[in-house]
């Protein structure tokens, strides 16, 4: 089995439309709280990405891609370009392409249903079918970039971009591949999208704040985050720079509820991806948290954060509480947080923190980011249906 390294970074967020902003966005501690555009009366809140300027340089046609698979082929090139990843060092046919979404072409298909239902047109663009399949955000950074290994989309609610990297680093450990391009994207804030998650009765009034009291539900967002990940074999022969280890994967499905999380199932699999890195909770120096803002995703996590890690847990903190709750995207826009944790060896804060609830009794890095000293991280995404997916990074 090949070790795997991560050597690219790439990202599309409220907070900042290239890693550099990104990361200087998320330690500012600002959330970003908007009104949807596709909703502009609103009294509702997202967390929404405004600056489309990255969208002038895209390598493929914008107006072909649905919104979603414009932020995969963006933050794509932005990860492949600090890998250094081309067809002089690489086989492109062994590159693999893996996406995470939890609900592909969403803006597409509420455009095209307003022409259908609102409008009275009798047929919708000939491009919805291929702007809003499934498989259409891996398809595209495949085209855009020229990467003809295994290429697909991993669908698993608000796990799928966890999911879709540490099922690509499997690729890699087998063989199949000696590149991936992996992450998860998302586009979820059209009108009717942003009012089915409204019907739930679990969107925040104005912000998201993630373990603390008061807190009063998630923030919706946006966006893609992506890794480049690769056999560290296959890295050093390019002599690329090694960013980060991805050391530990794991997944588990709860077999319980659709919706209240498990906290059994949390703690297995940060139990298991923590075996699978060769590390014990002592070892890890900071936990990037699901951290959702509700009630019961919050105080389960801490428990499970508890039961796993004992007398020493981390430092933890959620990110969500400045980019807004991803779904898709989220995995790949936290591990991308991670490994930039490792880096900086700073620690992104929860923002919005208002006071210390008895439920999260954890050291959330409350409001502001932290010098530290880090040679482990854990990223956590746990997901509606039970879903659950952990990835162990190390410098």
């Amino acid at each position: 089995m090949r070790d795997v390294v991560v050597t690219g970074l790439g990202v599309v967020a409220p907070c900042g439309a290239d890693v550099p902003s990104f990361w200087m966005g998320l330690t500012s501690g600002i959330a970003v709280s908007l009104a949807p555009t596709s909703i502009p009366d609103s009294k509702l809140r997202v967390a929404e990405i405004v600056d489309l300027q990255f969208l002038e340089t895209l390598p493929v046609k914008a107006a072909a891609l649905d919104r979603s698979a414009q932020f995969a082929v963006t933050a794509s090139g932005e990860a492949l370009t600090m890998a250094g990843i081309d067809a002089e060092n690489t086989d492109l046919s062994r590159v693999a392409v893996i996406m995470g979404n939890g609900g592909a072409g969403l803006n597409t298909l509420d455009e095209q249903f307003h022409r259908l239902y609102h409008d009275g047109l009798p047929r919708t663009h000939p491009m919805t079918v291929s702007k809003s399949m499934s498989s259409s955000s891996a398809s595209w950074v495949s085209i855009a970039h020229g990467l003809k290994g295994p290429t697909f989309v991993i669908a698993s609610a608000c796990a799928s971009g966890t999911h879709a990297i540490g099922i690509g680093a499997e690729l890699i450990k087998s063989g199949m591949a000696d590149v991936a391009v992996v992450g998860g994207t998302e586009a979820p804030l059209n009108r009717g999208t942003v009012l089915a998650w409204e019907s739930m009765r679990i969107l925040a009034p104005d912000v998201c704040r993630p373990f603390s009291k008061g807190r009063l539900g998630l923030l919706l967002g946006e966006g893609a985050g992506v890794v480049v990940i690769e056999s560290e074999e296959h890295a050093r022969a390019r002599n690329a720079a090694v960013l980060a280890r991805l050391a530990g994967f794991s997944c588990s499905a709860d077999a319980a509820d659709m919706f209240n999380p498990s906290e059994e199932g949390m703690a297995l699999v940060m139990n298991q991806s923590l075996r699978a890195a060769g590390l014990s909770g002592d070892d890890v120096g900071y936990i990037n948290a699901h951290g959702t803002g509700t009630l019961a995703n919050d105080k389960a996590e801490t428990q499970a954060i508890k039961a796993v890690f004992g007398a020493s847990v981390p430092p933890v903190s959620s990110i969500k509480s400045v980019t807004g709750h991803g779904l898709g995207a989220a995995g790949g826009i936290e591990a991308v947080a991670t490994v930039l944790a490792l880096l900086k060896q700073e620690l992104p804060p929860t923002a919005n923190f208002l006071e210390a609830d008895p439920d999260c009794d954890l050291d959330c890095v409350p409001n502001a980011s932290r010098r530290a000293r880090l040679s482990a991280a854990l990223s956590n995404s746990f997901a509606f249906g039970g879903l659950n997916a952990s990835l162990v990074f190390t410098s």
